[in-house]
């Protein structure tokens, strides 16, 4: 989780919303790392685990990371939790929770439909207070 948050603090220097991303491999081995690149890109598909997750495949050179973890500083969206079940990871660890814009334990909830393929193992709350004071402070410094 601290290459994931390192990646959100070099997202926030870039102006982009502090979220960081880390694929890790069964064996320990760092597949790809990214912070948020929605703003730079001008693609709002750019969060930091679909990066990551576009990286790691490239990397193994398979569309399905297998005994692969996530690691993410903020609770996935519907979209990033949708990815990451097409991709088969095995378990997703978050940092902060995402009452509003979260889709895995806020929100549709997506490994819990019925329509859902693949339902990695999910652990939330790692490191979560250092996440929300990246997020709390970056949206207070624009407000």
């Amino acid at each position: 989780m601290e290459l994931a948050l390192a990646e959100a603090r070099a997202a926030e220097a870039r102006g982009e919303v502090p979220i960081g991303a880390v694929v890790v491999a069964s064996t320990g081995e760092v597949l790809a790392r990214a912070g948020n690149e929605v703003e730079a890109r001008n693609d709002p598909t750019a969060h930091a685990e679909l990066l990551v997750i576009r990286a790691a495949g490239e990397k193994l050179g398979a569309p399905r990371l297998v005994d692969c973890d996530l690691y993410v500083t903020l609770e996935p969206c519907a979209m990033c939790a949708t990815a990451a079940s097409f991709a088969r990871l095995r378990r997703i660890v978050f940092g902060a929770y995402d009452p509003k814009g979260g889709g895995v334990e806020h929100g549709p909830r997506i490994f819990a439909q019925p329509t859902c393929h693949h339902a990695p193992e999910v652990v939330g709350g790692v490191s979560a207070s250092q996440a929300e004071i990246l997020l709390k402070g970056f949206f207070a410094a624009r407000r």
